[in-house]
């Protein structure tokens, strides 16, 4: 299995999972030629993609899907709710894969499964990747650890988890009063205290490999989330002698894990 992060934030999201046979996706956001850069840069190509899956219909996660889908067809599955902005454009309706907002595709050896995420969108998902070398998690643009969040990452050997802000810097940014109510509120963005708290029941229950991702550039540093997750978990890090592998995906270039 791996997992690289082509980039994450409020700029672009985009991941590349290589599992199962199969080369995937999850969001294409940026632009087409960022996307196929990044993908270049490691090693692979828009040509190996089997499949894009959508976690919801926002543009940092699927700006670059009109023009990139005009290079190359690839099914594009995304949920019914956050279908119709998307589906306005020709080359997404041609390639778009639209399902109920829980549901399981199989691509060669691996099998995406979506569970439901809080975040202001018309639906927002994440997904349960389960091949024959393990499972992996992934969950961005959440609000708040719901049920669904909890059951569909709980026994993921790695796991994708958002840590986008800390309070105090959302708190005290120059962002508007009400654009901070989004981000703090149950159906905004994960905090980095609520990541760490999340990480460590995470790696109770088997997780050993986590990537923090959607990082704020103005509300949050790779320094601040690392440090919050070192006051949870910090001795089970492998660099402290401990279990567990930590990458923080960055903004602009590919991290892997």
């Amino acid at each position: 299995m791996q997992v690289v992060n082509l980039y994450s934030g409020s700029k672009g999201n985009a991941t590349l999972i290589r599992a199962g046979g199969a080369s995937i996706l999850i969001d294409a956001g940026r632009s087409a030629r960022a996307l196929c850069t990044a993908l270049t840069g490691v090693g692979s190509s828009i040509d190996e993609i089997n499949a894009i899956f959508l976690t919801h219909e926002h543009t940092d996660h699927t700006a670059a899907l009109e023009v990139l889908l005009r290079r190359r067809a690839i099914p594009v599955h995304i949920t019914e709710p956050s279908a119709p902005r998307l589906l306005a454009h020709a080359s997404i309706a041609a390639c778009a894969v639209v399902h109920p907002p829980l549901y399981a595709e199989q691509i060669a050896g691996l099998t995406v499964r979506s569970f439901a995420t809080p975040h202001d969108s018309a639906a927002c998902v994440g997904f349960r990747l389960t091949c024959a070398e393990g499972e992996i998690g992934y969950a961005t643009d959440v609000g708040h650890i719901s049920d669904s969040v909890r059951e569909g990452l709980r026994g993921c050997g790695t796991v994708v988890l958002e840590c986008n802000h800390d309070p105090e810097m959302l708190m005290y940014g120059r962002y508007p009063a009400d654009l901070k109510r989004r981000i703090a509120s149950k159906r905004g963005h994960l905090s980095g205290p609520d990541c760490a708290c999340f990480a460590a029941e995470l790696i109770e229950g088997g997780t050993r490999a986590l990537m923090l991702a959607h990082l704020s550039e103005e509300n949050n540093t790779p320094d601040t989330a690392y440090a919050e997750l070192c006051g949870a978990i910090g001795h089970r890090l492998k660099e402290n002698g401990g279990d567990v592998t930590m990458a923080i995906a960055s903004p602009t270039a590919p991290t892997a894990i």
